[in-house]
């Protein structure tokens, strides 16, 4: 079957098999890695993408049920040579440690960051606790989500799809079309 999404900005279309996952169209099909593939039981977290600016696990998303949808993996962040505020805060303040679960912690983290541009350390470690990290602890992932917040241009980071349409973070519109995954974080 054949597929049509935006991924990064780009619209891309695709021949995919019914039943290809989210995370293998992304690695495989568009050689998008930096989204990692962990557990395929929706536990890790280290797959967590975004679409339509909401983190999804692509480990339990099939590639069809993107259609349609934007989608940005952590390739999408670094725009035009300069890295996005989380990015960086992530190097300052050391939260990359092994770097397995990075892409999916940094996805997550501009998400929370688009919706609640100065969350304290709870709503960061409710944000992010769908995700395992097998270092050493969290203590460096929230500083750099913290170090972030403080370094954020003020302006929507989201990349803005060719057509020049479609919702941003700064104005997101409504979807006519149902919820398929659920929300990375604790709470919904």
């Amino acid at each position: 079957m054949q597929v049509t999404m935006t991924v990064n900005g780009s619209e891309v279309t695709e021949d995919v098999e019914p039943r290809m996952l989210l995370v293998h169209f992304l690695r495989d099909q568009l050689g998008l890695t930096g989204t990692h593939w962990g557990c395929d039981t929706s536990n890790c977290g280290t797959c967590v993408v975004l679409v339509d600016g909401e983190p999804v696990k692509s480990c339990t998303m099939l590639a069809a049920m993107a259609a349609g949808h934007e989608v940005r993996t952590v390739e999408g962040l670094e725009r035009d040579g300069e890295l996005d505020p989380v990015q960086q805060g992530f190097m300052e303040c050391h939260g990359l440690q092994c770097g397995f679960c990075t892409p999916g912690m940094m996805m997550t983290a501009r998400a929370l960051l688009d919706s609640t541009p100065h969350p304290d350390e709870q709503a960061i470690r409710e944000a992010i606790s769908g995700q395992i990290c097998r270092c050493t602890g969290y203590t460096t992932i929230v500083r750099s989500v913290q170090w972030a917040a403080a370094h954020e241009e003020g302006a929507a980071r989201e990349p803005e799809p060719e057509r020049g349409t479609g919702p941003t973070a700064a104005q997101p519109e409504a979807s006519s079309q149902p919820r398929v995954t659920e929300h990375v974080g604790g709470a919904s």
